[in-house]
Parts: structure tokens; C-alpha cells; sequence
């Protein structure tokens, strides 16, 4: 991120951009009622909905193959999310958008409610679902 981008983002309102907290929070009550036992992998989904508003959902899928991009579009589970995404504005291309969500869904494997849940999964991956998957966990 560029010096420029750093000005804009202190000027912005507490309601703009990607909080880990509120990813968090929206986690935990996504994974509360449990994740079920069918469920191989996990997916972040990312999409932009208009410009500078994003979205996420949260998909379980009913098998992981690392060697196929496809894995996640075995779709087992949407948690709900597809109708309650966890959507923000921010004014930033798909790239940071996908390494900010990368970072904080890294931070929830460490550190989230739910953390030790999500690291039972065959893989945890994240990327926008017109593009590539990239693995932030994947259990050996």
C-alpha cells in the first residue's frame, strides 16, 4: 500500500474499510451453530457488488483436491452467508481486497472462536469466485 493510500484511509469514516473485529464477530456467528460433519473444506467467496462495496460468504464444500481450482464449487453449505454476506466499502482493487481478507482470515486460524474448528477441514481457502483459490490452510 502507498504512502497516498495510507492519508486517505485515516480520513475515512470508522464505517468504511475491512475491520478484523467485525470479520470476527460476523464469523463466530456464522460458525455458531457448527459446521457440519460433511463438510471437507471451507471457502471464502469475494465479490465486488458495485464499485468500491464488497462482499464475502462463507461456503463448506464436500471435498478438497488441491490439484483441481474447481474444489470449492463442491459446495456442500453456504452457512446462510449467501443471503448475509459480510459486505463493506472500500476504495481498493480486487488484489488488496484479496490480501486483506487473506490477512484477516489468517489472524481467525490463529486467534478466532472458532479457530481449532476451521483447522478440522482438509483445506481453508479464499478467492474471489470468478478467479483462483489461494490456500491459507490446508491440514497434512
Amino acid at each position: 500500500m502507498g504512502l497516498f493510500r495510507k492519508f486517505l484511509k485515516i480520513d475515512r469514516p470508522d464505517n468504511m474499510g475491512l475491520k478484523y473485529d467485525d470479520v470476527a464477530r460476523w464469523l463466530d456467528a456464522v460458525f455458531e451453530a457448527g459446521i457440519p460433519d460433511y463438510v471437507a473444506g471451507i471457502a471464502f467467496n469475494l465479490y465486488e457488488e458495485t464499485d468500491s462495496h464488497w462482499a464475502a460468504e462463507v461456503v463448506g464444500t464436500s471435498s478438497v483436491d488441491e490439484s483441481d481450482d474447481d474444489w470449492a464449487c463442491d459446495e456442500a453449505t453456504d452457512f446462510n452467508t449467501r443471503e448475509n454476506p459480510f459486505s463493506w466499502q472500500e476504495d481498493a482493487s480486487w488484489e488488496e481486497v484479496l490480501s486483506g481478507v487473506n490477512d484477516i482470515v489468517v489472524k481467525y486460524l490463529e486467534a478466532g472462536k472458532y479457530s481449532h474448528r476451521l483447522k478440522e477441514m482438509k483445506a481453508v481457502a479464499c478467492g474471489f469466485v470468478d478467479g483462483d483459490l489461494e490456500i491459507l490452510y490446508a491440514k497434512r
